[in-house]
C-alpha cells in the first residue's frame, strides 16, 4: 500500500503502538487505614511496594491515548520512543527507582524528575517536582530532596538511570516522570509519563 493511504495506515499503527502500555505490581503492603485483613500466605515475605510500568510515547490528542505523552517536535522524544519506570519501596525504609528508555536522540543528555501530578495535553499539568521536604527555597531543588533520573542516550538512542532514597513517597503525591531538555533541576518539558507510584509503611 502506498501514497496517502499507506501513510495514514502507518501513522495509525504508530499511534496504536504508542498506546500499548503495561503495569506490573508484584507486591503491595497497605498502611493500617487500608488494611482489609491478614496478608495472603503466598505474598512476598518482604513488605513493601514493587512496580514496573512501560509505554510508548504518543503526542497529545493521539487517536489512541498513551500514558506516555511527547510534547517535543524536534526529535528528542519522538512518537513510539519507549520508556520503563520501576519502583521498589521497602516498608518504613528506602525507595529505589529505575528508568530505561529507547528511541531517544543519540548522545543527548536528558533531565528527568518525578512530578506530583499525572500528565496531560499541557506539559504544565504534571505540576512541580515531588519533594521529600516540600519547600519554595531553590536550595531544596536537588537530587537528595527530589528524585532525579537524568541520563544521556547512547549511540543507539538508549539510556537509563536509577536513584535510591532513604524515604518513601507520601500517599498520592507522586504521579509522573517528566523528561526535560536539560539535565539538572530545570529545563523545558519534552515529555511526560504517568506512573502508578506507590508508598509503603
Amino acid at each position: 500500500m502506498g501514497g496517502v493511504a499507506g501513510a495514514v495506515v502507518r501513522r495509525t499503527a504508530l499511534l496504536l503502538a504508542g498506546a500499548l502500555a503495561s503495569v506490573v505490581i508484584t507486591a503491595v503492603t497497605v498502611g493500617p487505614s487500608d488494611a482489609a485483613g491478614p496478608a495472603d500466605s503466598d505474598s512476598d515475605p518482604a513488605p513493601g511496594y514493587r512496580m514496573r510500568t512501560d509505554a510508548r510515547f504518543a503526542p497529545p490528542g493521539a487517536f489512541v491515548a498513551s500514558a506516555a505523552v511527547t510534547y517535543d517536535g524536534t526529535g528528542l522524544v519522538p512518537p513510539a520512543a519507549w520508556i520503563e519506570v520501576s519502583q521498589h519501596s521497602e516498608e518504613h525504609g528506602p525507595t529505589t527507582l529505575a528508568l530505561r528508555a529507547r528511541g531517544m536522540k543519540a548522545g543527548y543528555a536528558y533531565g528527568v524528575h518525578v512530578h506530583r501530578a499525572p500528565c496531560g495535553a499541557d506539559p504544565a499539568v504534571a505540576g512541580g517536582h515531588y519533594q521529600h521536604r516540600p519547600t519554595t527555597d531553590p536550595a531544596g531543588i536537588n537530587p537528595e530532596n527530589e528524585v532525579w533520573l537524568d541520563f544521556t542516550a547512547d549511540d543507539r538512542g538508549e539510556g537509563g538511570a536509577s536513584a535510591r532514597h532513604d524515604w518513601n513517597f507520601r500517599r498520592g503525591e507522586a504521579a509522573s516522570v517528566v523528561l526535560h531538555a536539560e539535565p539538572g533541576g530545570a529545563g523545558a518539558r519534552l515529555a511526560c509519563f504517568t506512573v502508578p507510584f506507590g508508598w509503603a509503611g
